[in-house]
């Protein structure tokens, strides 16, 4: 238990104040003059091993800063259950949102060493926060910060019951810490008999393939699936040299990398092995049997559950697991972009592993196809039961008789796909944006013309058409034909700044869903009165900020949270901005997913109303923060487009 402590803190010479105030964030940035005046207000304490600094829902009357030592920051929920928030080091702050929230504190901070802390009395930071808007800043983006991150907590602890006795480890727990033992290596030159001795010898299930003449230069890598379907399967001699069936496409993962990063890999790429790097050297190789070993229920088994699927109705129940995945992750601490990534790479396998199946039914296609998933999905940013965006471009037809062919084949192999995806879980376009309409299956020279058309005439239809269509993506068949879409579209679009200009003012349609007086603004009447359209009103301002942008500078990413960061990191997007945009967009989206979950497990159908008086305080605090990000994308548009 903390210690109290009843003495009062002590004056400290000025010059020492000066000295560590110059090293210190936020006022390292003050004018010396300034530094100067506050160092002559500042007092030091000291607290020993164990003490407590503040304690939640008291008045906080000091702004400590840590001059030597550490601490730890808890809060305690409704239930008595006291959580581990974060730990604070020489330089951090203790005390500056109670403060600048005028609120008591909302967590106990206690030292875990030997603590000194230079002491800023209350009303002497409130006065400097008023004096340095710069200053104020710094302390206001870290508030924003905490709220968020604070808000997470409460809204997994409070509203995401646990279905699964077991824990995951996705976010915590980084891949070099379960690489057990260093990679068993040979060289090209082995027969492929003694690589499969080798790894029989070790019990290993895939061996890593180094240049004759330099053993730390790996070229590739053979597997146990290697052996079986490229040696036994195909009757390869096993006299031959092991560089005849080795993979040289390898994929590496930094070791410091958490397992939810190099799960997505694996299942983005269809891989069951990768290299484990640390510092440009290869340290080992992380399997998909390590990870799931690890979980206990891997959303990886469910990934190999779909693959191998020798029916389309095998599929069917398949995507309802999906819900299971996102309760596991929300437990373990994963924010609304790692779900939706889950959930769209589940979708997509679905979507891959259905096409294929049904292609051995329907025959090889007349022309080569892609399937393009659109809106939603195209940006990778489904969550429950989103509904089907799809559509095929398919290679010009050289002559009438293969377009006759091509049409009549598309239009039955579009139509069946629909209605097993329906059976899947995925339910219909009620605006009939899917390939079973002739509208959305076409050649590419007729998809070049719809794109030159709405480009060119932006009126309602076509600003709504671009809304979901440009944010297309490959998902099955030939990526050229998609590629080779994508480049006509920015080609066209960055030449035409009144189709962009038309976008931008789509944008400044959407106003934020806050009374001048702060308040939600929710439905009136209908099914859905006084609940709040989060998916319309909140995601969709920033899902259209990021296309517009991403269009006018020729960014090829189709994901809202991918495009805030390439815009910012190539200087046309201010990184404040950027991180402002994200963190709300993100926040919605994760609010928008738990409200989801909660509606399943109530046996609803889900759907994107929030009602704001089933959120708490910190969370409606949370989401207006969020809403009123919204003013500020809208304000860069005028500033980067000329929109009255």
């Amino acid at each position: 238990m903390a210690r109290s402590r009843n003495h009062t803190p002590q004056p400290i010479a000025p010059q020492a104040a000066v000295a560590f105030l110059e090293k210190v964030l936020p006022f390292s940035n003050l004018p010396r003059q300034q530094i100067e005046w506050l160092a002559r207000h500042c007092l030091v304490d000291f607290f020993p091993k164990g003490s407590r600094i503040i304690t939640a829902g008291e008045e906080v009357a000091y702004l400590h800063l840590i001059q030597k030592g550490g601490a730890k920051a808890t809060i305690v929920d409704d239930a008595g259950e006291t959580t581990l928030k974060d730990y604070r080091g020489e330089g951090a702050a203790v005390g500056a949102l109670p403060i600048i929230g005028n609120s008591p504190a909302n967590m106990t901070v206690e030292t875990v060493e030997d603590t000194f802390c230079i002491l800023i009395p209350r009303k002497i930071f409130k006065d400097l926060l008023e004096a340095q808007p710069g200053f104020a800043q710094f302390y206001l983006k870290a508030l924003s910060d905490k709220l968020i991150r604070t808000a997470y907590s409460e809204l997994r602890h409070h509203k995401v019951s646990r279905r699964a006795d077991d824990d995951l480890y996705l976010f915590t727990i980084q891949v070099g810490d379960i690489v057990k033992q260093e990679p068993k290596k040979a060289p090209a030159t082995i027969s492929i008999q003694e690589a499969a001795r080798k790894m029989a010898e070790h019990r290993i299930s895939s061996l890593l393939i180094h240049d004759p003449e330099n053993e730390d230069q790996i070229i590739g890598i053979i597997t146990d699936r290697d052996l079986r379907n490229k040696v036994i399967a195909a009757g390869v001699p096993y006299n031959e040299q092991v560089e005849r069936i080795m993979s040289t496409n390898l994929t590496t993962v930094l070791s410091q990398a958490v397992c939810f990063d190099a799960l997505i890999r694996m299942m983005s790429a269809g891989i069951h092995h990768l290299l484990v790097e640390r510092e440009g050297k290869i340290i080992g190789v992380l399997t998909s049997h390590d990870i799931m070993l690890l979980q206990g229920s891997s959303p990886y088994y469910l990934f190999k559950e779909i693959n191998k699927q020798p029916r389309i109705k095998d599929l069917y129940p398949l995507a309802g697991k999906t819900v299971e995945v996102v309760r596991h992750l929300l437990k373990e601490g994963a924010q609304a972009g790692n779900i939706t990534r889950m959930i769209s790479i589940i979708n997509d396998e679905i979507v891959k592993r259905l096409l294929i199946l049904l292609e051995e039914e329907h025959g090889p296609p007349p022309l080569p196809y892609c399937w393009l998933l659109l809106g939603s999905e195209g940006r990778r940013e489904q969550t429950f039961r989103t509904d089907q965006d799809n559509a095929i471009v398919y290679a010009d037809p050289p002559d009438e008789e293969t377009a006759r062919r091509a049409a009549a084949y598309f239009e039955r192999f579009a139509k069946a796909a629909i209605d097993h995806l329906v059976a899947c879980g995925y339910p219909l376009c009620p605006g009939e944006i899917m390939a079973s309409n002739p509208k959305w299956r076409q050649p590419l020279a007729v998809w070049k013309q719809y794109f030159d058309r709405w480009i060119m005439t932006p009126e309602a239809e076509q600003i709504l058409h671009a809304t979901i269509f440009f944010d297309f993506r490959p998902r099955h068949g030939a990526f050229a034909l998609a590629d080779d879409l994508r480049r006509h579209l920015l080609s066209r679009v960055r030449r035409q700044e009144i189709f962009l200009l038309h976008l931008a003012r789509e944008c400044l349609t959407s106003k934020a869903p806050l009374s001048f007086f702060k308040n939600f603004i929710v439905e009136k009447d209908g099914a859905y009165r006084n609940r709040l359209d989060i998916k319309h009103r909140g995601i969709a301002p920033f899902v259209n900020f990021a296309r517009v942008l991403a269009l006018k500078h020729g960014v090829k990413e189709t994901n809202t949270l991918a495009r805030l960061k390439i815009l910012a990191e190539e200087g046309q997007l201010s990184n404040d901005l950027a991180t402002q945009a994200r963190h709300a967009y993100e926040f919605q989206m994760y609010l928008r997913i738990v409200h989801q979950l909660q509606q399943i497990d109530d046996g609803e159908e889900p759907d994107n109303y929030i009602d704001p008086s089933q959120l708490s305080d910190l969370e409606k605090r949370t989401l207006k923060e969020a809403f009123s990000t919204i003013e500020r994308l809208q304000e860069a548009l005028r500033t980067i487009f000329p929109l009255r």
